[in-house]
């Protein structure tokens, strides 16, 4: 064979080497449409293969941070079949929580999720519901007391450490601090505040002027900040315990132009644009934006007879000052 002959024979090879290389090739858009809508089809045909079932969710008020948890919710709810039913009273109180679990009660509902504003008092109605078959778990704040199956959340006192741990580091270990918290009987609240108080009497000299509870209302907490600020103008931070001392302590920050640290638990998009603006230094998450999505797969798995976990722990980390 000359030359030529060759040269021909061996592009004509690599020819055909390349358009069976094609043929293997990753697929095409139309494929992957095709994937994208029969796993689509396989979802639909799951969620009608499920049974109906409805959850109650119960917050101890309305307030943004829950508006993430819900969303997260029916995000994780959409494949399952299942309904929410999410109830808050517009500030703190036991007296509508405890009636608003008497009516999902009555209404058989196929598991509950309460943040419970008072974990001792709460702990009858918890029990009814778990006497009448509904599973019922706690979240944010516990009731150990109760037969709730599950708690979903951080731990709560390890948070007051960390939030220790975080001021102490802007402070070098000394200054002085103003502390908020929410509702003074709420479980989880009162486990934070323990854990801060602990880590700074112990392992720092940081004063702690003042610490006061805001109960759950917004009113209430801008006036007990304001009024410790002007009672001790020449604090060197500030740390909300709660979600409501967060966002009021954001407001003051910015309407008084204040430059002192300020810490707080909780993070939405209001928070993070504080962070940005400079009106808070720090946040405490305990990464509430899943908490939605493990209340559903917590009473999915009590309905099916699955395994359920006593705690389902969420963690805890701290975010700094974002900048634009």
């Amino acid at each position: 064979m000359n030359v030529k002959k060759r040269n021909r024979l061996f592009c004509l090879l690599l020819t055909v080497g390349m358009l069976l290389s094609g043929c293997q090739s990753a697929p095409s858009a139309g494929d992957q449409n095709i994937a994208a809508q029969d796993s689509n089809v396989q979802k639909a045909s799951d969620q009608q293969n499920e049974p109906p079932r409805t959850y109650g969710i119960i917050y101890p008020m309305v307030n943004p941070t829950y508006e993430v948890i819900t969303q997260n919710a029916e995000e994780a709810a959409k494949d399952h079949n299942i309904r929410l039913m999410v109830q808050a009273p517009d500030e703190a109180n036991l007296e509508q929580q405890i009636r608003i679990m008497e009516t999902m009660i009555k209404q058989k509902l196929n598991g509950i999720a309460i943040d419970p504003v008072d974990a001792k008092a709460l702990i009858p109605v918890i029990n009814k519901a778990v006497a009448s078959g509904i599973p019922v778990v706690c979240f944010e704040s516990d009731a150990p007391g109760s037969n709730r199956l599950s708690f979903i959340g951080a731990d709560n006192y390890e948070t007051g450490v960390t939030m220790g741990k975080a001021v102490s580091r802007l402070l070098k270990g000394r200054g002085m601090i103003l502390v908020e918290a929410g509702m003074s009987q709420m479980y989880g609240l009162s486990q934070r505040l323990e854990g801060l108080l602990h880590y700074l009497n112990t392992e720092t000299t940081i004063d702690v002027l003042e610490v006061r509870f805001n109960e759950g209302s917004e009113t209430r907490a801008t006036t007990e900040l304001e009024e410790m600020i002007d009672a001790h103008p020449h604090f060197n931070a500030f740390i909300g315990l709660d979600f409501v001392s967060g966002s009021t302590s954001t407001l003051i920050w910015k309407a008084k132009g204040l430059k002192r640290y300020a810490l707080t638990l909780g993070m939405t998009p209001t928070v993070k644009e504080a962070l940005r603006n400079g009106q808070l230094t720090s946040v405490i998450s305990q990464n509430e934006d899943h908490w939605g999505e493990s209340i559903i797969n917590t009473l999915l798995s009590a309905n099916t007879g699955k395994t359920v976990p006593e705690f389902v722990d969420s963690g805890i980390r701290e975010i700094g000052s974002i900048r634009k």
